[in-house]
């Protein structure tokens, strides 16, 4: 039976592609084909890399639905649709640590070099055509596959270049953090942006010359010139396939070759300095897998401040997926190879600052949502956070309890640590602030703002004294 279009919701991201589009009909993922889509989809299903790299879960599993499920396009009736498997939580390349972009790259180039050689390419070479499973990245954009023209360069080299390569090596040469690179622009960095800091001695540096110097040549020569012409001149020049799948692999070899291992921060060994005795961090392990456990069984689980993961991996045991929070790009990274090397498909590891999230970007500021817009949790870990928002960044304490139940999906649970006036870490972060800035900075406070907005259900206040736990149903 067909949908009624009131009950689909178009893909804000998919609309630059008109051959295809993207769409949501509750928790399904459909994608209309105009009549060339159609024919690329089909050509795909029957070729060979696709299935494989769909059965060792490359690429994201992809199937025919009817194709009255999405409204027609411009009056003209979609000649396929497709209904993709859906992934636990969308995120951005600029909430990925280092080592996710670089492993998101190869695969989307391992991809791209099996598609060469049974006949594909790609249009695109975008950061966002990747996603996670947990640490494992997948490849869902099914409507950037079509055949290969020989002659033709790479449509997606610039692309790439600009929301992959070049971010890797801003962070794998110059050690500078990509993530805010990428948040201030969605299209990625431009060669001309980045040529500035590879002067001198950097120029010879792996990749540089070659995908940003000689490339940005490239681009200033051609500038006047059609997509068709320079198309045309490089065939007339003997571009030929052998050639795309060489630069390929070529380009696999550099990003296996950029590296980057951050230098110690105060976050990386945060476990053995926040102070927690052993009795503290007993209790509050039972107490987070307990309330995490109560109730139904959470489809997603948030903990902001996630640190090393230790309470991601106890709340994963309760839940189906977790999204671990962490402002400190290094911390992230390190948590992520671990995640990684574990074989970890419910844990997702994300870049991010709590009193700074995502916001909307791109066209109209929906096409890439932001970090609110895509969490609803059924549970909200935010343990050793308030104090920080709070005395560290300035939040008054209603914002903070807003703001976490904004992220919780109706009837569900924050789970929330209170850190007392008294204990060492908020005293430390008082030290630097004026005399008597936080006089509403109390438990009782607190627990009166989280009673005034739903149902404290669990509490334990920590066996030092100066720290308490609390789960609390919001709205109930």
């Amino acid at each position: 039976m067909a949908i009624s279009p009131t009950e689909v919701r178009p893909e804000p991201a998919s609309f630059r592609d008109p051959a295809n589009r993207v769409f949501h009909v509750g928790d399904e993922v459909l994608r209309g084909l105009d009549t060339q889509a159609a024919e690329h989809w089909r050509a795909l299903a029957g070729s060979t890399f696709f299935p494989a790299f769909v059965a060792a879960r490359k690429v994201c599993a992809t199937e025919d639905a009817p194709s009255t499920l999405v409204p027609a396009a411009t009056g003209t009736p979609w000649a396929a649709v497709l209904r993709h498997e859906r992934i636990p939580f969308v995120s951005h390349p600029y909430e990925w640590s280092f080592s996710m972009l670089r492993d998101a790259a190869l695969l989307h180039l391992e991809i791209l070099r099996a598609a060469l050689t049974d006949g594909f390419t790609t249009k695109d070479g975008s950061a966002y055509n990747l996603q996670w499973r947990g640490a494992e990245p997948v490849f869902i954009d099914i409507g950037s596959f079509e055949p290969v023209r020989d002659g033709e360069p790479w449509a997606g080299y610039r692309q790439f270049c600009q929301t992959v390569l070049y971010p890797l090596m801003l962070t794998a040469h110059l050690g500078v953090d990509f993530q805010p690179w990428l948040r201030a622009r969605v299209d990625g960095i431009e060669a001309d942006e980045l040529r500035p800091l590879f002067g001198g001695a950097r120029r010879l540096r792996p990749g540089v010359l070659t995908h940003l110097h000689l490339h940005g040549v490239m681009q200033q020569r051609n500038a006047a010139a059609s997509t068709t012409d320079v198309r045309a001149q490089l065939r007339a020049a003997g571009f030929s396939r052998e050639l795309l799948f060489a630069t390929v692999r070529g380009m696999e070899k550099l990003v296996r070759r950029l590296n980057h291992r951050p230098a110690e921060s105060h976050w990386s060994d945060y476990q053995r300095t926040c102070g927690y005795s052993v009795r503290d961090r007993v209790a509050k392990e039972q107490f987070v897998a307990a309330a995490v456990a109560a109730g139904t069984r959470p489809r997603l689980v948030l903990d902001l401040g996630a640190n090393d993961g230790r309470y991601s991996r106890l709340a994963v045991g309760h839940a189906d997926y977790v999204v671990a929070v962490e402002q400190d790009p290094a911390v992230v990274d390190e948590l992520y190879r671990k995640l990684r090397s574990e074989g970890q498909r419910r844990i997702l590891p994300l870049v991010l600052d709590l009193a700074d999230p995502s916001p909307g970007g791109g066209w109209r500021g929906v096409e890439r949502a932001g970090f609110a817009e895509r969490a609803s949790a059924d549970v909200v870990l935010a343990l050793a956070v308030v104090h920080h928002l709070a005395i560290g960044r300035n939040v008054p304490l209603p914002e903070v309890i807003d703001w976490l139940a904004g992220l919780t999906a109706p009837g569900g649970a924050i789970v929330v640590e209170f850190v007392g006036p008294e204990d060492p870490m908020a005293t430390r972060l008082l030290a630097n602030k004026p005399a008597g800035l936080f006089p509403d900075y109390r438990r009782d406070t607190f627990e009166a703002l989280l009673a005034a907005r739903g149902r404290i259900t669990h509490r334990l206040e920590l066996p030092s004294g100066t720290r308490t736990l609390y789960r609390t149903v919001m709205g109930g």
